[in-house]
């Protein structure tokens, strides 16, 4: 698990770290020149009104003259050539003199000038006793109580990271739960991460016996079925093999169509049923036969409607997959055209790569055009016809497949549908 917690929490405490090492690093700057501008400057203040304060009671008092300080008086009135050269041009105030590694101190008082002279090396070390060292033994505890910190929140965590490589490897049809079992959960999964071991268990214990209810499911269901609709199709074919009147034989032909509409319907809700990894029985079919037979199907829906309905076949493609499934695509489509057309005309046109379905039915907003796949929603819900399953459906066998289905449509104008398929 790349961005696992583990990792985010690694992420989080290097960023703190480096956060805080550039605070502490800022601060050691800051506080190195502190100590050598404004720490010196008030302690060389400070050694000057003590000099003045002993000159005045003695002009015998000579200037500070000790290992780190240096100092020189000028009285008033006298040469400045006592001076070494490089403080001579110098005004009141304090000076950092950094060729000479000096930090001097002009303070002029009515007896005259006292220049205090200060080694800047000598700053820049009490600068780094006062100021880096602690800083540096700071950021060493920062670290290690970091570093403290970090090992505990992975111990913290890492039951939680356990469990969710465990369910990562999960197969979602069949999941292994047997690793998440109370008995074979490792000793430091406590507390709510082995309440949540037991809640996921549970779950992969419900999941599985779903899985295995849907697989039997759909055995059942195509054996059940399927028995009615071959009685049915088996006894219309015997009596179709007899002299019957007319209106019998169109009864007896209207069983039957009804009966393969059946059996290709099932065929496509057992597909949608199986797994995807289990391939359905699929052969080469042609496209063409399957469009003018659900066409000539769709023709019974528009008795006493002045519709006409007619197939344009601009080429024969051939498709490798399973025929009833491509038929109950069709069919839905025509359906659809069929119910939600009340006069004009119904088009099917086969291209190489494509079936159209063009009507000038009543079309659909495009507020419906949103909801238009949805599982029983009707574009317009007063008409008796259909469940509202059909472009579902069709949309779901197209996606199993790799077909396309693309619809436009407007309002009081008709509705295009188009497959979109490799020959």
């Amino acid at each position: 698990m790349r961005h696992g917690l583990p990792r985010k929490l690694r992420i989080a405490f290097i960023l703190q770290a480096v956060m805080v090492s550039l605070a502490i690093v800022l601060g050691v700057y800051l506080i190195s020149a502190v100590i050598k501008h404004s720490l010196m400057n008030t302690a060389l203040q400070e050694e000057a009104a003590h000099f003045w304060e002993l000159y005045s009671a003695s002009t015998a008092q000579p200037p500070p003259n000790t290992h780190n300080l240096r100092g020189y008086l000028v009285v008033k009135g006298h040469s400045n050539l006592v001076l070494p050269e490089n403080l001579r041009d110098l005004r009141p105030g304090f000076h950092e003199l950094k060729d000479d590694d000096l930090l001097v101190l002009v303070d002029e008082q009515p007896a005259g000038r006292l220049y205090l002279v200060f080694l800047r090396s000598q700053a820049e070390r009490l600068a780094f006793y006062f100021g880096t060292v602690p800083i540096i033994m700071t950021l060493v505890a920062i670290y290690l109580v970091s570093w403290l910190t970090y090992r505990a929140s992975k111990r913290l965590v890492s039951p939680v990271s356990w469990l969710a490589r465990q369910v990562a490897e999960w197969d979602p049809r069949r999941p292994d739960v047997s690793t998440l079992a109370a008995d074979r959960l490792p000793n430091d999964v406590q507390g709510e991460a082995r309440q949540l071991a037991a809640a996921l268990h549970g779950l992969a214990q419900r999941v599985t016996a779903h899985v295995a209810r849907e697989r039997d499911f759909t055995r059942d269901a195509s054996h059940e079925l399927r028995t009615p609709l071959t009685v049915i199709r088996v006894a219309s074919d015997m009596a179709m093999a007899e002299d019957s009147p007319p209106r019998v034989a169109r009864a007896l032909q209207r069983i039957q169509r009804a009966g393969r509409d059946m059996e290709a319907v099932i065929d496509a809700f057992l597909i949608l049923a199986r797994e995807a990894e289990v391939e359905p029985q699929s052969e080469d079919f042609d496209v063409a036969d399957i469009v003018m037979d659900e066409a000539e199907n769709a023709r019974a829906l528009l008795l006493n409607k002045p519709v006409d309905l007619e197939v344009t076949l601009h080429a024969r493609p051939r498709l490798h997959a399973p025929p009833r499934v491509f038929q109950v695509v069709v069919s839905n489509l025509l359906r659809n055209a069929c119910s939600y057309t009340d006069r004009g005309r119904i088009d099917v046109i086969l291209e190489p790569d494509r079936v159209i379905v063009r009507d000038t039915g009543i079309g659909m907003s495009a507020e419906s055009m949103v909801r238009v796949f949805e599982p029983f929603y009707r574009a317009d819900p007063s008409r008796p016809q259909g469940s509202g399953l059909g472009l579902s459906i069709v949309s779901r066998l197209c996606d199993r497949f790799g077909w396309k289905i693309e619809l436009d449509s407007e309002l009081g104008r008709g509705t295009t549908a188009t497959i979109r398929f490799v020959p």
